[in-house]
């Protein structure tokens, strides 16, 4: 099966089962992160360095990625977005 997506919003919008497990997670590990911050940590921090990524890569990586690290680079962004 060969799936090709449109849009950027086409491919979030695929990968929201995962962000949203992700972010459950995270809720309670008492983190309050949104899927949105979720998915902007990977597109920033690791999958701007891959190519060629399957869905189940991006998957894996979603649901794999240690939780805290997550959180704490979202911080950081979130501190560099407010200068």
């Amino acid at each position: 099966m060969d799936l090709n997506f449109k849009s950027v919003e086409e491919l979030y919008i695929r990968m929201l089962p995962a962000l949203k497990t992700k972010k459950n997670e995270m809720k309670s590990l008492k983190m309050n992160i949104n899927e949105i911050d979720i998915w902007n940590y990977f597109c920033q921090n690791i999958w701007n360095q891959k190519n060629g990524l399957t869905m189940g890569e991006m998957v894996d990586d979603i649901l794999n990625t240690d939780s805290i690290d997550i959180y704490v680079k979202r911080g950081i962004s979130n501190e560099d977005n407010s200068k």
